[in-house]
């Protein structure tokens, strides 16, 4: 039932698959955009393998979506973005395909940053940082400094991360806080707990994208996803591109979001 259920969400998702992207760019109301949109960049092996690909190969044709997405999001004035790069639990995939994507987010920031800075783009990396190799640590504190100083698109990379061990550390934070006095119990609220998590000072995701077809948040933003609405696809993440995105705002835009009370 439940299939049945995600199959029809997937189905109305795609129905503006045949309308062009300049059309979908004139039925977005710029005062409803979300101000936060997250994605589950998923599928890349599984569209190798389709075409008697390596994995790799998958991964390298997925930096190209991300280029899209990234640019796109930034033309269309939003504010977040946050894309799931490398989860705390894909240290388990064979060491060959660790060494691929982390070599392949060194390759994308070095090749990237120029733009990034030209189109006004913050870039942030979120998860367990100091646990990535060397190298990756490297790009990532050049993207940093870099885009210090940019104003526009937040372009948050979820590396090393897992939505439980995110809580983990707020939560042992706070318990430090509470041990030197910094902090009361009674002041333990939502609002705290957000204020220790990676994306302190960002709003939650309006909106979250998983390609590929499967349904499941995969340890992702479990605090933030509290009233996100979802948007799934069976297009596998190398295929996904602006069209996509755009087709998830304009679908996103005719929903009503009550948080729980009435209109």
């Amino acid at each position: 039932m439940i299939r049945s259920i995600v199959n029809f969400i997937c189905r109305s998702s795609g129905r503006e698959a045949d309308v062009s992207e300049e059309t979908l760019k004139t039925r977005l109301d710029p005062s409803r955009m979300p101000r936060h949109v997250a994605i589950i960049m998923d599928g890349n092996g599984r569209w190798a393998l389709r075409r008697g690909m390596p994995r790799a190969y998958g991964h390298r044709a997925g930096v190209e979506s991300l280029r899209d997405i990234v640019r796109v999001s930034s033309e269309i004035g939003l504010k977040v973005l946050t894309v799931y790069a490398f989860s705390t639990e894909n240290w388990k995939r064979p060491r060959e395909e660790i060494d691929v994507l982390m070599n392949l987010l060194v390759e994308y920031l070095h090749k990237e940053i120029d733009e990034l800075c030209r189109n006004n783009v913050k870039v942030r990396a979120i998860g367990k940082i100091e646990e990535l190799p060397a190298h990756a640590r490297r790009a990532v504190a050049i993207a940093h400094e870099r885009t210090e100083s940019c104003t526009g698109l937040i372009f948050n990379i979820a590396l090393n991360y897992g939505g439980r061990m995110e809580l983990v550390e707020a939560v042992r934070a706070i318990s430090a806080k509470v041990a030197r006095n910094e902090l009361s119990p009674d002041d333990i609220g939502q609002e705290a707990i957000s204020n220790h998590l990676y994306t302190a000072g960002q709003p939650d995701p309006d909106l979250l994208i998983r390609p590929s077809g499967d349904y499941r948040v995969s340890n992702f933003l479990l605090w933030q996803l509290a009233y996100t609405e979802f948007w799934l696809t069976d297009v596998m993440w190398p295929d996904f591109r602006r069209i996509h995105l755009l087709q998830a705002l304009v679908d996103f835009q005719r929903r009503q979001r009550r948080f729980g009370g009435l209109n």
